[in-house]
């Protein structure tokens, strides 16, 4: 049997996939000038130096700080995450992949660039949301990861996509079965409404019954708590927040809570 991406880049396990949130960037409003750019290098080496001591299957780039996101992102912003992981790839012990919010085509050039394995992205659906009306198009997002020669870049699509509201009324399995029929993803991913919320688990339930052989994994909200519950049903986890301190999206990696949680993790993958 010819084996996935997915699997080429996990092997046979249910991974924990841990964000390395970059602060704010270059030309976002929250960016810190007198920091600079050294200075977002320097906090992200601290938590992708936390997470990998932690034993985290894999890291995703994100730049979940640049409030308010776009749809279609300035080049300044792929190119301050390019330099950022860059910096830090020589440093990095396990797979990685990038999120460039919410632009796909963003993301899939950021992979190309770095080296990422994956992506995370909207990559099909109807919304309306914070940012506008949201019409992701994954046919022109795939045959771009083509142009820029990366046929091997796994593509994870989040149905359920973060501040927003569908406006296709098939229920979420309808939707994911779709996708998957039409979009060829190499994951799907199931959401809560924003960063650091808990997708029901009854929702990853119904999605995981008609995924077939396509993994279902859990983007947000999975706690210390949750995780066991979440692996007995999903095939994977994003996790972010609880691995901060005070389980803040905002704070740096805690290493003691980072530890603990991929303690819980392979307890339940055993």
């Amino acid at each position: 049997m010819t084996q996935t991406k997915f699997e080429r880049i996990f092997g046979d396990t249910k991974p924990v996939i841990a964000m390395v949130h970059l602060d704010p960037l270059p030309g976002a409003p929250l960016h810190d000038a007198a920091s600079g750019i050294d200075g977002i290098v320097d906090r992200a080496r601290k938590d992708l130096v936390a997470l990998q001591a932690a034993g985290v299957d894999a890291l995703m780039f994100g730049n979940e700080n640049d409030r308010p996101y776009e749809l279609k992102v300035d080049v300044a912003s792929t190119a301050a995450m390019g330099f950022v992981i860059g910096r830090l790839r020589s440093e990095m012990t396990v797979p990685f992949g990038v999120n460039v919010l919410w632009d796909p085509k963003a993301s899939v050039a950021l992979a190309a660039a770095t080296g990422a394995a994956f992506i995370r992205e909207i990559l099909t659906g109807n919304y309306a949301s914070d940012m506008g009306p949201w019409t992701p198009n994954a046919g022109e997002t795939m045959r771009y990861r083509n142009h820029v020669g990366r046929p091997d870049l796994a593509l994870f699509n989040n149905i359920s996509a973060e501040f927003a509201y569908s406006i296709d009324r098939r229920s979420l399995p309808e939707r994911a079965r779709s996708a998957i029929f039409s979009s060829l993803p190499d994951a799907i991913l199931v959401s809560g409404n924003i960063t650091g919320e808990a997708a029901p688990l009854s929702e990853v339930e119904a999605v995981k019954k008609v995924s077939g052989s396509t993994p279902v994994l859990v983007n947000t909200g999975v706690r210390h708590a949750t995780v066991a519950d979440v692996f007995s049903v999903a095939d994977g986890c994003i996790v972010g927040s609880s691995l901060k301190v005070d389980g803040n999206t905002w704070n740096p990696v805690d290493p003691d809570r980072a530890a603990e949680f991929m303690r819980l993790a392979r307890e339940a993958r055993k």
